[in-house]
């Protein structure tokens, strides 16, 4: 193979978990509906693994309502969003055909049994493993430029917004018309009350007289 052909593939393998024929699988892949997109889950027992690289396939078999489902699954697709695996089966095969014979509890595959803790194995891929991620986590946390700038962010002031600067000058207009009318009402009063004083005057004029 051409060492420029398996440089693109090797750029497209993923991490996924360590499995084989006889383990449990849930698959959680992509299924798009014209514009929607959402993800769908598929349990069942692998029947088989083959090929490798990026052209590496498995097929999932699972019983629904009596019938027997089989679906396969590229293993380096990007529609697959992730891998897991509920059980280990004990098989001393590779091609599991025999449980398409077979119906109930018979197409069932016996667990393995671990003596220890299971821990969970991922194959060679060009994607970070978790563990990366966790470190750069850890590293952004301690750095003290990076604590400074969110702080600088957290204490620094809300900026105004320049939609509300229309609503303040809408909302003084009533005010300084309110205050305009109450002004020409009081001078109205003001020459209203001035008629009585000057009839206090002359009554005092024709006392005196």
């Amino acid at each position: 193979m051409s060492s420029v052909i398996d440089t693109i593939e090797r750029a497209q393998l993923r991490r996924v978990p360590v499995f084989q024929a006889g383990d449990r699988l849930r698959v959680h892949f992509q299924v798009v509906e014209g514009t929607r997109k959402r993800t769908q889950v598929f349990e069942g027992v692998v029947l088989k693994r083959q090929g490798s690289g990026a052209r590496e396939t498995f097929t999932v078999r699972k019983q629904s309502f009596g019938v027997g489902v089989e679906r396969t699954f590229p293993v380096h697709s990007p529609k697959i969003e992730r891998i897991e695996v509920a059980a280990r089966g004990a098989v001393r095969r590779a091609k599991l055909y025999y449980l398409r014979d077979r119906v109930g509890r018979r197409a069932r595959v016996r667990e393995r049994r671990f003596t220890g803790q299971d821990v969970e194995v991922y194959s060679e891929g060009v994607m970070p493993p978790p563990e990366a991620d966790a470190a750069a986590t850890d590293a952004a946390a301690t750095d003290p430029a990076a604590t400074d700038v969110a702080e600088g962010a957290e204490t620094a002031p809300p900026e105004p917004d320049p939609r509300n600067e229309g609503v303040q000058a809408v909302a003084e207009v009533p005010e300084t018309e309110s205050s305009a009318e109450s002004g020409g009402s009081d001078a109205p009063g003001a020459e209203a009350d001035a008629p009585p004083a000057a009839d206090d005057a002359e009554d005092a004029d024709e006392r005196g007289a």
